[in-house]
């Protein structure tokens, strides 16, 4: 099974991480020697993947020149107007063109490596798979998932009981892309809709029975909210470069 497209949110400025994303999408930070966005961009392609759009917002100029710079074929850019009053449903909105068949979406700030891209493409038999991972406590700042074996339960960062988090990378096979689209085009058309996550949506979708959950326990990855996740995630790619060469 393979998924050619992937969707990417790179529209938000990263405030948390000031003063380094005070003229600088947080995608285009330096992770040893490469931007996190390149990093993305790699790992999406070396996994399988042929196609990535990022929909792009503060300094979209930046991104533009980088993936012009690249000159992969591979790599475009969707501009989301709306990225400075509307949270990520608005960028998936924007971008709900691109879903038309099957596809991934991953948040603008998730490090990953191509073995979990690839874990997940193998992984995702429903409509809607969500990446997840274990650890022995969460936060409020985690987005926390409530499983039953696989399947979804809840999804949300005020949820009290959960027993993995959201990696902020999620699949979409069969009749999961338009249910999703609809899913993100009703929430739109209604007033919540610039103050929400997507994945209230995949919360609300979860009684349906279509979502499912994969598990890349074990796999490095890292989410770059604040400064001790950026110094984390150039460690982690430091250790990449030295074992890739």
């Amino acid at each position: 099974m393979s998924i050619r497209k992937a969707v990417i949110l790179s529209a938000g400025k990263g405030s948390r991480l000031l003063p380094l994303t005070e003229n600088r999408p947080k995608c285009l930070l330096d992770c040893s020697g490469k931007t996190l966005l390149e990093w993305q961009l790699d790992a999406l392609y070396a996994g399988g993947v042929e196609e990535a759009v990022i929909v792009t917002g503060f300094r979209s100029d930046l991104v533009d020149a980088l993936v012009a710079a690249r000159a992969d074929g591979k790599t475009r850019t969707l501009y989301n107007p709306f990225y400075h009053v509307a949270d990520n449903t608005g960028s998936v909105w924007m971008a709900r063109e691109e879903m038309k068949e099957d596809f991934l979406i991953l948040n603008g700030d998730t490090l990953i490596g191509p073995d979990i891209v690839r874990k997940v493409i193998a992984g995702a038999t429903a409509p809607i798979t969500v990446t997840v991972d274990e650890k022995p406590a969460y936060d409020d700042d985690d987005m926390k998932v409530l499983r039953d074996g696989d399947r979804l339960l809840r999804i949300g960062k005020t949820i009290t009981e959960c027993n993995a988090e959201s990696i902020g990378f999620l699949a979409f096979r069969g009749q999961g892309p338009q249910v999703f689209v609809d899913a993100v085009d009703a929430l739109m058309h209604g007033p919540e809709g610039v103050s929400s996550w997507y994945l209230k949506l995949i919360d609300q979708l979860a009684p349906l029975d279509i979502v499912s959950t994969t598990s890349i326990h074990g796999l490095e990855w890292q989410e770059v909210d604040f400064m001790p996740d950026l110094e984390a995630a150039q460690i982690l790619t430091a250790k990449w470069r030295a074992e890739r060469g």
